[in-house]
């Protein structure tokens, strides 16, 4: 059994920070959970010198050669993010028997079941737990407490920056520039949002679940994916007034041996435990055949969190190496296609900017019947006497979004809408 296990780490940036810190600060605590000690052997950084002023003992390269070559680093901490040189690193340091622990959602997302066969193939494993709800254990559960459910549902709050912003447009009665302004001077937003903003870090991580959750393989890019952007204060006002919060939701369904995935802004009734997680926190709902409903919630990103997660998976990575036991699942995967978005059934609000003049609401109703679609409630705002317009928020009982959308295209054809602003399906 080895007296210590040698850990590398790829990335120095804030989360690497913090872990780097952790590692130094706890490693008597670590030694007594694995019973042997972690010894921290290359970080590999690009600009050596500015991370040197903090952490003077610590070895840093700019040369993956260093990780890749050293026999005594048995464990490979990945931070870099993004999917290159990301993958091929983190395929590289399998072939050569080490084990990884990452946090790349986009890496894990496209590429998971490819690394995962990579691993079972050389004798190694790659751990991932931070790549989703940062420090909400979610892969852990999924992947060993809840194997023996069929798992038929999933929905989760799955991106902080999101669900920060759209938590302050309610609150505060703030614009979506404005709250986008304050995520950024916080740190919640990158300077570049449009990941976050338009759903597509959700997508990543919605696809990682269903991989654990159905075992299957799914492209992110198949997922239905709509942003936050066009979400205004009066849809936020509107859908209080229904009794009802608006959250960017990632939702996949298990139906008659097809999987509905969808990420988008939804309306939650306040009732339902989602609707109250609010800020940078982030949960995820599961429905499975034995379990019921369960839901995991806490901190979905942050230094600190993701860290969490992150020395998790390196302590059981140790403690097994310590064991010579591998829990390398070599569950296979199957690849099936994400059903179309059109079959995705829910109740939608639906708002208008219409003509201010009698007959729209009839006009607007014929539509919807010839479609076969219902109104459940209407809501008719006071008219803008200077544009001659009001606004219409109706709300439908449920229907496939394949015949919502064709009302859509139907009216915008009628003469008394002046525009369709928002759609957005609704979880009672």
């Amino acid at each position: 059994m080895p007296a210590s296990i040698g850990v590398s780490l790829l990335g120095a940036g804030n989360v690497g920070s913090a872990v780097l810190s952790a590692l130094i600060k706890d490693f008597e605590r670590n030694k007594q959970l694995i019973g042997a000690k972690l010894e921290l052997k290359h970080v590999l950084v690009r600009d050596i010198k500015k991370h040197q002023k903090k952490f003077k003992d610590v070895n840093f390269t700019n040369n993956f050669n260093d990780v890749l070559n050293d026999q005594d680093t048995l464990i490979v901490i990945e931070l870099l993010g993004g999917q290159d040189p990301a993958k091929d690193y983190i395929a590289a340091l399998l072939k050569a028997g080490k084990h990884i622990v990452t946090a790349n959602k986009e890496v894990m997302a496209q590429s998971g079941s490819e690394l995962t066969n990579l691993a079972v193939k050389h004798g190694t494993s790659i751990r991932y737990e931070a790549s989703v709800g940062g420090g909400i254990p979610i892969i852990g559960p999924l992947s060993r407490d809840l194997l023996a459910n069929e798992i038929f549902s999933i929905s989760g709050i799955i991106n902080g920056t999101t669900n920060y912003m759209l938590s302050l447009m309610h609150q505060e009665k703030m614009s979506y520039k404005d709250a986008l302004l304050k995520a950024q001077k916080l740190g919640y937003a990158e300077p570049d949002p449009r990941n976050d903003v338009q759903g597509i870090d959700a997508a990543y991580k919605l696809a990682i679940l269903c991989g654990l959750a159905f075992h299957v393989d799914i492209d992110p890019a198949s997922i239905f994916c709509q942003g936050i952007s066009e979400i205004q204060l009066k849809d936020l006002n509107y859908a209080d007034e229904l009794g009802y919060v608006i959250k960017l939701l990632a939702r996949a369904e298990l139906i008659n041996n097809e999987i509905t995935c969808i990420v988008c802004p939804t309306l939650i009734a306040k009732k339902e435990p989602l609707s109250k997680v609010d800020g940078v926190l982030n949960a995820i709902q599961l429905q499975g055949n034995l379990v019921g409903q369960v839901i995991f919630e806490g901190p979905g990103a942050g230094a600190f969190p993701t860290s969490s997660a992150i020395l998790g998976d390196v302590i059981d990575a140790a403690k097994n190496i310590k064991n010579s036991f591998s829990n390398i699942s070599n569950t296979q995967l199957n690849k099936i296609e994400v059903s179309n978005s059109e079959n995705f059934i829910s109740r939608y609000y639906l708002r208008l900017n219409v003509v201010d003049e009698p007959g729209v609401l009839a006009a607007i109703s014929g539509i919807m019947s010839e479609h076969q679609i219902s109104i459940a409630s209407v809501i008719q705002t006071e008219s803008d006497q200077e544009s001659q317009t009001a606004q219409l928020v109706l709300i439908t009982h449920k229907a496939s979004r394949g015949k919502i959308d064709s009302v859509i295209n139907a009216i915008n054809k009628e003469k008394k809408v002046d525009s369709v602003v928002n759609l957005l399906p609704i979880i009672d």
